[in-house]
């Protein structure tokens, strides 16, 4: 039988640091080792593929009926991100039925399950995204430092961490160094007045990959204060480097960390978060705990467990026995 051909539709651009764009290149990379020829598009119209994966109900819609409209037979499978689940399934039409187009979809963590009917966690898989270690957690010892890594849009609600400063003038040694690109010129504008009145915050714009990941191997702990996820690939990078994850209650982020883990707070509550903040700092063994609940929830993210769980997905999704559907 041929090699069989996989494409890849994700909104993400080639060359884009977001999180659709590189959760496509680890899975291309993935499915390649697995044997398959895979190509990597922003949006499908025409092709003798064999295999589509669509990452985003909403966006990925027109890829996902032209190839319903060329290829009925062949398999479609639908990766779904925190908007999908966690908002526009819920209030957009198009998107909810874009997961009765799938033949499989595609979640990054359990709790995801939860949204969806029992017909569609029926064909659903949970594939968590890996990370491999980059160095060893190395956190100052002068200042205590938290790091806010992403780009800066509504859904993150990216300036919580230093927005929290405000309310622990009397820790003079903390500082929240945050690592993305404002997409909008209100968070611009709202990042840089910050910036004018709290010293211990720092902004570093967008920056390459290693550098976020040298920020996160060398902060006490990352703040993830978004008010939704599908599976921020941060918080995989985070537990694989054993570094110490202060989040907001969600499912997307509960479902990466555990129901039991300590260190949620409420979204959007300042004043939680900022207890948070002080506790790290000031309690060596709350740190610790923190340290290793995120060492215990390791093993899900490693790169042999994704890769397992795409072989056992394109076992099912391919029917490799078969041949090539006309």
């Amino acid at each position: 039988m041929s090699e069989l051909h996989c494409v890849i539709v994700t909104p993400a651009p080639p060359g884009s640091r977001a999180g659709n764009r590189n959760t496509a290149v680890r899975w291309a990379r993935i499915l390649r080792g697995l044997g398959l020829r895979v190509d990597i598009v922003t949006e499908w119209h025409d092709g003798n593929h064999d295999l589509m994966i669509a990452l985003h109900a909403r966006r990925g819609r027109p890829s996902l009926l032209a190839w319903r409209q060329r290829h009925p037979a062949r398999p479609l499978i639908l990766a779904l991100t925190g908007t999908d689940l966690y908002r526009d399934i819920r209030c957009d039409a198009d998107a909810a039925q874009s997961l009765e187009l799938a033949d499989h979809l595609v979640v990054l963590q359990e709790a995801a399950l939860d949204e969806l009917t029992p017909a569609q966690r029926a064909k659903a898989h949970v594939i968590h995204q890996s990370e491999t270690a980059r160095g060893d957690w190395q956190p100052p010892r002068r200042f205590t430092r938290f790091a806010a890594i992403g780009h800066l849009r509504e859904e993150k609600d990216p300036l919580r961490g230093p927005l929290a400063l405000g309310e622990l003038a009397d820790l003079p040694t903390l500082r929240v160094v945050m690592a993305g690109a404002a997409l909008t010129p209100h968070w611009r504008i709202e990042a840089e007045a910050l910036l004018c009145t709290e010293p211990r915050f720092r902004w570093l714009g967008e920056v390459p990959h290693w550098r976020a990941l040298k920020l996160l191997r060398t902060s006490h702990a990352l703040v993830v204060s978004s008010r939704l996820e599908g599976g921020a690939h941060v918080v995989s990078e985070a537990i694989v480097h054993g570094v110490p994850v202060l989040a907001s209650r969600i499912p997307g982020n509960v479902g990466m960390l555990g129901n039991d883990y300590p260190g949620y707070f409420a979204v959007g509550d300042t004043a939680a978060l900022a207890r948070l903040m002080r506790r790290a700092h000031e309690e060596p063994e709350f740190l610790s705990a923190l340290h290793a609940a995120v060492v215990a929830r390791q093993p899900l993210f490693a790169p042999e467990r994704e890769t397992a769980a795409w072989r056992v997905a394109s076992a099912d999704f391919l029917n490799l026995t078969q041949p090539r559907p006309k």
